[in-house]
Order: structure tokens, then sequence, then C-alpha cells
């Protein structure tokens, strides 16, 4: 079968292109080209020839010089500007603006009233192993709601299991089949109990989905116990062969707290039954009045 190959005018027409868009991006970022560099680890030299249109990047390169800047890589090669320049100045803006800005921002450009778009639909955020499955269904069961594990709606989607879906669509892909997957849910359900994986939150546009559409609850534990329920599930390559593990954990956990902060509510799992957390979660929806709000 005959590979169709792009003409020697669209080759050239999208290195220039792409030269343009990292060019302006990183100048209007301030980043001098030295800097980007040590970003993202491709050399002053080779970013040069990349401005100038002279190189030819590898997919991988390019994603680290996307993610660098901020930037998904289709906003460096699609041939219409997906944003101008002044909405990727907002979204870098807004992506570093603390908790309680973000949710201003949100509900200033929001048309309706943020409560109302959540309707009944309450999501558990927060790192593997806090207890989110586990309580997610059995609070399901106590209020006669539906439960969607995330991970399990997209592999039932894509009709394979995750570590293949990785396989093959890699990182960035499999954040975009999760995007949809938020979308799904939120066509099918006005009531329903949500568990989604821990680094949801890392992708700002996703991210701020669940927390437009969702009342969010960040399920936390400590991180000696988010190891040890990880191990006891039988997955044990967290420690194995990685003694460095424990501080690995206890990194991202810091990391990512602050985006699990902006969940509107939290319970804590360290050292408590199954029996209890899932009183302290049913009391949690209750007492925020979660089932209370009607859809528009």
């Amino acid at each position: 079968m005959s590979q169709i190959k792009p003409s020697a005018d669209a080759a050239a027409q999208l290195i220039a292109r792409l030269a343009t868009r990292v060019r302006e991006a990183r100048k209007a970022r301030g980043l001098p080209r030295r800097v980007l560099s040590e970003m993202s680890g491709v050399s002053p030299r080779y970013l040069a020839q990349l401005e100038a249109g002279e190189g030819n990047i590898s997919v991988l390169l390019l994603q680290r010089v996307a993610a660098a800047l901020d930037l998904r890589v289709e906003a460096l090669l699609a041939e219409d500007v997906p944003w101008d320049r002044d909405l990727q100045r907002i979204a870098l803006l807004y992506s570093h603006a603390p908790a309680d800005v973000q949710g201003k921002v949100r509900a200033l450009l929001s048309p309706q009233d943020p409560k109302a778009l959540r309707a009944g639909r309450i999501c558990l955020v927060g790192l593997r192993g806090a207890g989110k499955s586990t309580l997610g269904k059995m609070a399901s069961t106590a209020l006669n709601l539906p439960f969607v594990e995330l991970n399990k709606d997209i592999e039932e989607h894509v009709g394979m299991p995750l570590s293949e879906i990785m396989a093959l669509y890699g990182q960035d892909g499999y954040r975009a089949l999760e995007a949809d997957a938020v979308a799904r849910v939120v066509a099918r359900h006005d009531r329903m109990i949500l568990a989604v994986g821990g680094g949801i939150v890392a992708e700002p546009a996703t991210f701020a989905q669940l927390l437009e559409r969702f009342h969010t609850i960040w399920v936390r534990t400590s991180p000696a116990e988010h190891m040890e329920r990880v191990r006891a599930q039988g997955d044990v390559r967290p420690m194995q062969g990685n003694p460095a593990a424990m501080e690995q954990l206890k990194s991202l956990l810091a990391h990512r707290t602050p985006l699990y902060q902006q969940a509107e509510a939290q319970i804590n799992t360290s050292n408590k039954t199954v029996s209890t957390s899932l009183n302290d979660l049913l009391a949690t929806i209750a007492s925020k009045k979660f089932l209370d709000i009607k859809p528009e």
C-alpha cells in the first residue's frame, strides 16, 4: 500500500508555522532560549534551529517544548491558531492563579448558577489508595445513586485495559480520553457519584470541568496509608526496587495538595475504619446539601 506523503510546500509551511509559534510563545512568556532549554531539556542550539525553521524536531522533543511553554502540542502545529495570544496569556495566568482566584474567574464567566451546573453530581478526588472507589461504591448504594469509576468507563468505551490504552495512546492520548469520559458522564447523569484517577487534577481543562460540573470532595489520607493500601490491593510496584518510593509519594502529594484543596469539601480517612469514613462522607454530602440542588 502506497503511503501518502505531504507535498514539499505543505511540509515547509508546517515547519515555518512551528518555528513562528515556538518563537512567539517563548517571547510572550519572557523566556530566554537558555531558560526554555533548561525547562524542556532541549539544547539551545536545537531550539535556535527550530525557531529558525531549520530543525526537523521529533514528536517527543516537541512535547517537551510544548509542556515547557504551557501549551498543548496542537497549539504549535495547527494550521489555524487554536487560541490567539491573549487567550493563551489568560490561560497561563489562570493556571498559575491561587485556587480562590480561579474560582472567582469561573463564577464570573459562567452564565449559570455554578451550583445548578453541578446538579446532584458528586466527584471524589485524591491520590490512589485514599479510598475513593471503595467509599464511592458504598455511598452510592446508601444514597441509591449511580456510581462510575472513570478509568473503568474509559476502558469500556475504548475496549481495552488501561495498561494497553497507555501503551497505545500515551499520556497525552489518555488525558484526551479522560476529558471525553468526563463529558460523557455529565451528559448521562444529573445525580451520581464519580471516582477519578489521582492525576486528573494535573490537566487544567479537565479539572476545571470537574469543579464546574461536580460537587468535589477530596478523599485524603497519610502517605503511609496511601502506600499500604495500594500494596494491600496487590500492587507491590510502588515499593519494589525503589527505596525512594515513599519520598516520591510525599513529594507528589505535596505538589498536588493545592489542586486537591480546590474541592468543595474534604474527608480524611487516616486511621479510620471504612465504616467511619463512609459515615464521614455521607455526613459531608448531607451537610453541604450536594443532593438538594436541582439542575437548570
